[in-house]
């Protein structure tokens, strides 16, 4: 009895010191001073989005379906059950995942995802709040008319402004003249309240028969978004095809050029896309990448942890593997690029910033990355 007593004892004191170690993030080396890069998950599928619901817990979406919170704190990752089931086909699946404006407990949590469909998917905007480790309440807010064909390009990031409204994006599904026409939900940007409701002064109401949601188009395929307080700025970037990728300033009603004019050239040779890089009455992009960099999400810098690199964009580049750093003049122009991190040969997809302004990067081989200073 004493003996395996002791044995019970020894085990119970093994499985605590196991935790223990598991809780302590690993150190990731890389080639940027004054940089500390940490591990603090992996073994997540493909992490495609990330919400900070307190300071030190972290929601994330998975495209296969599941979303997961992660305790930075103990770095446990519970399951959270609720979710629908996803069309996780090609690039469909369990897409963002935002916390609404002023969360408190209890509060909305924001999803896209690809709904199935008539044996395909559906970008769809939808809502529910997180109850301990289940989601509740789960409302989709807009079914888009999207549905195509193609297992690519269904979007979607989201955002929120400061006056009630929720954004979200939707790719050409590859259907690209679809993006031209504005009696479907394919390759825009949609503006909604943020219980699903068409604001009256969205730019297409009064349109005979154009979508009401819809604020922007002419879109390739949205994979970044975000509204900067400060500055009253949407801000967008979207792949485009061998080429051509962009960062655009989005707004009210403005057409953003796919496929009528792009920066790309076509994958089956080397032919430009369209008629060329500029029209009339179609914008031009902040920022184009040619080569693609093919970008993964969007965030725009305020935190005080790197003030070098405060009101900076950031992306994840997933072709070219790198955190792409895009300095801004006081305009909104683009006067610098920088990439960080192409050692790592990551596919970095979701960007989150904490309340101390340190980064949280996801990566399509399953891992949680932590940026910090080194002090």
């Amino acid at each position: 009895m004493f003996i395996r007593s002791r044995h019970a004892c020894f085990s119970l004191l093994l499985l605590f010191v196991s935790s223990l170690w598991a809780a302590e993030p690993t150190r990731v080396e890389h080639d940027h001073a004054g940089i500390l890069l940490e591990e603090v998950a992996r073994g997540l599928g493909v992490p495609w989005g990330m919400a900070f619901v307190t300071p030190r817990k972290l929601l994330i979406s998975q495209r296969s379906g599941q979303v997961r919170l992660l305790d930075l704190e103990t770095l446990r990752i519970t399951d959270i059950d609720g979710a629908p089931g996803v069309f996780a086909e090609g690039q469909g699946g369990l897409l963002d995942i935002a916390v609404g404006p002023d969360h408190g407990p209890e509060g909305w949590i924001y999803l896209t995802y690809s709904k199935p469909v008539d044996g395909s998917g559906a970008t769809t905007l939808a809502r529910a709040r997180l109850q301990h480790s289940r989601l509740v309440d789960w409302q989709d807010l807009l079914v888009t008319d999207s549905v195509s064909d193609s297992r690519r390009h269904f979007g979607s990031r989201i955002a929120f402004d400061d006056r009630g409204h929720v954004y979200f994006g939707v790719g050409d599904r590859g259907d690209r003249d679809q993006a031209q026409h504005l009696g479907n939900h394919i390759g825009a940007i949609m503006r909604l309240r943020l219980d699903g409701g068409i604001p009256a002064d969205n730019p297409f109401v009064d349109v005979a028969g154009a979508r009401p949601e819809i604020w922007s188009y002419g879109h390739r395929n949205p994979q970044g978004l975000l509204f900067d307080r400060p500055s009253g700025r949407l801000w967008s970037n979207e792949h485009g095809p061998r080429g051509g990728d962009e960062i655009n300033l989005v707004e009210k009603g403005l057409n953003y050029g796919w496929p009528v004019i792009s920066y790309g050239k076509e994958y089956w040779a080397p032919i430009a896309v369209g008629e060329g890089t500029h029209r009339r009455g179609m914008e031009q992009p902040v920022l184009e990448y040619t080569p693609s960099i093919a970008p993964g999400s969007l965030l725009l810098y305020r935190g005080d942890a790197f003030p070098e690199w405060r009101g900076n964009l950031f992306a994840g580049a997933l072709k070219l593997t790198h955190l792409n750093r895009v300095t801004l003049s006081a305009d909104g122009k683009a006067i610098d690029e920088d990439r960080l991190f192409e050692s790592l040969h990551e596919r970095i997809r979701a960007l989150a910033e904490d309340p101390q302004g340190w980064l949280y990067l996801s990566t399509d081989s399953g891992r949680i990355l932590r940026l910090r200073p080194t002090e």
